[in-house]
């Protein structure tokens, strides 16, 4: 099942989004659960922020890792050393995995890129052993994402065309209060627990802060690499309005939240 998320380099990711998942990730671990001697499941690994956070905890059996996207795969391969990783290209929705393989199976940042997200939920059960833990997060696009909603706001302004693709970005799967909790007991899992995960994002300057996205990555990346030449220059300047908010240019945080949710396999 396709992605949402489209990728143009591995690197580009990394200064897109990775960066903030790698802040994001020990939050999450401590919210999920970790306990030595366990096999963890990472879907949708993405570059590896998840990944190499929980090679960290020396403790643990065993870490395997997928992601749709070939891109990603091979970037974190290429940055594994450690041998209780395994890294593959895979689906969300019909993990490569037989029942009851994992002690825990984690998803961090990437049930709202996938259309049919409660999929991706049961399969999350399936492959985890009874009384093992399931727990996922997602940002909080709509409310908790000041710097990029700031972009999606300035843009929708100028171009009529991207009002419709703000809509998709604020209300993308499981974004909604209390969406995840509700797939999450639907899908089979109980003692369900919903929360909120903060960080900042910190940025040294504007282009610290807009390449990226103008090199193409990410959903406003794509968007912006479409643009013509004249839309292109007032969505630039407007944005870099944005971002200096009449100050010089130089660093900025963003205070970034995500949902975070986290049930029980019965048994």
């Amino acid at each position: 099942m396709a992605s949402s998320f489209n990728v143009e380099s591995a690197d580009g990711y990394e200064r897109l989004m990775g960066r903030w998942s790698k802040r994001l990730a020990p939050g999450f671990i401590d919210f999920a659960g970790l306990a030595d001697g366990e096999s963890i499941l990472d879907v949708g690994c993405g570059t590896g922020s998840l990944t190499f956070t929980l090679a960290e905890r020396p403790g643990l059996k065993s870490i395997s890792a997928i992601d749709f996207s070939p891109v990603f795969v091979e970037a974190a391969n290429r940055r594994n050393a450690d041998p209780r990783i395994t890294i593959q290209e895979a689906d969300a929705c019909a993990l490569p995995f037989e029942d009851q393989s994992f002690d825990r199976a984690l998803s961090l940042l990437v049930l709202h890129f996938v259309p049919d997200a409660g999929k991706a939920v049961a399969e999350m059960r399936r492959v985890v052993r009874p009384g093992g833990t399931v727990a996922a997060a997602v940002w909080d696009h709509y409310g908790g994402m000041s710097g990029m909603r700031m972009m999606w706001d300035t843009v929708a302004m100028i171009d009529a065309n991207a009002r419709a693709m703000r809509h998709r970005y604020c209300f993308q799967p499981m974004m909604r209060p209390g969406e995840m909790k509700a797939s999450f007991a639907a899908n089979g899992l109980v003692d369900v627990e919903e929360t909120s995960l903060t960080i900042r994002m910190e940025y040294d300057s504007f282009d610290d802060y807009w390449a990226p996205i103008a090199a193409g990555e990410g959903p406003l990346g794509k968007y912006v690499a479409g643009l013509d030449a004249y839309t292109r220059t007032r969505v630039d300047t407007a944005v870099r309005e944005a971002y200096e908010a009449g100050e010089p240019d130089g660093a900025r945080s963003f205070a970034s939240v995500a949902w975070a949710c986290r049930g029980r396999v019965p048994g």
